[in-house]
């Protein structure tokens, strides 16, 4: 088995004294293993940085095996990520959120959306948006069509943190201590001022720790924090 193929680099893990288990996002493949042999000489270091784009030929005897890659740097990202410190935490996230997807499924819109966010300019209106869809892609899409309790389209400003599903503003106004906030950005093309912005990625964080990270046992983000705090003072509507 054989195929070439271009990714973005979002994850390497040493195996053994001198290879690595590279982890990458490829178009029409998703998230995809191989071994590196060498991959932490001199040569190959540089190139085997996540935020990376590289490109690949994995062979492997069967289809289901691990591989083996061979590498090539097609873009280079991780020098300028270190010189700016709010773009590496969004690099370093958005990678952490790919390592959550099944392997081998493609994720196209979420591999468009993650090179969007790493190469343009920290966005926090962006992220939210790319949490958004891979909690949908995951199966844990939220539902901001229509209110959960009268069924209206409009005015819709809280979500129930339990069912996901929106609120309108009256049918909230007797839960608002239960209910949690939905900045008006995530359901039309409105401005988000600093504190919408910290208010979706807390909504994205919840549902997040919900299905996600507590059921996999897993930490939470130890940078997100303090992209979420960077994202929303330095956010300009």
């Amino acid at each position: 088995m054989e195929w070439t193929g271009e990714g973005l680099l979002i994850g390497a893990r040493r195996h053994g004294e001198s290879s690595v288990i590279a982890e990458v996002m490829v178009a029409g493949r998703g998230r995809h293993m191989g071994l590196v042999r060498g991959g932490r000489s001199r040569r190959l270091s540089p190139v085997l940085q996540p935020g990376n784009t590289i490109q690949l030929t994995w062979r492997a005897r069967l289809e289901d095996q691990l591989g083996m890659f061979t590498v090539e740097l097609l873009q280079g990202r991780a020098a300028e990520l270190i010189e700016d410190r709010t773009r590496l935490y969004m690099s370093q996230l958005v990678c952490e959120h790919l390592r959550l997807l099944p392997e081998r499924d493609p994720y196209d819109r979420l591999l468009g959306m993650a090179l969007r966010l790493i190469d343009g300019k920290p966005d926090g209106v962006a992220l939210a948006r790319f949490e958004l869809a891979v909690l949908d892609d995951l199966g844990y899409g939220l539902d901001m069509t229509s209110c959960a309790a009268t069924g209206v389209t409009e005015d819709l400003t809280h979500i129930s943190p339990k069912s996901g599903r929106a609120v309108s503003r009256a049918a909230a106004q007797p839960y608002l201590d239960r209910l949690l906030p939905l900045p008006s950005f995530l359901t039309s093309r409105g401005n988000a001022a600093p504190h919408d912005i910290a208010a979706a990625l807390h909504l994205t964080g919840h549902f997040l720790n919900a299905h996600v990270w507590e059921p996999r046992q897993l930490q939470h983000s130890a940078t997100r924090e303090a992209l979420i705090a960077a994202l929303s003072k330095d956010h300009e509507p």
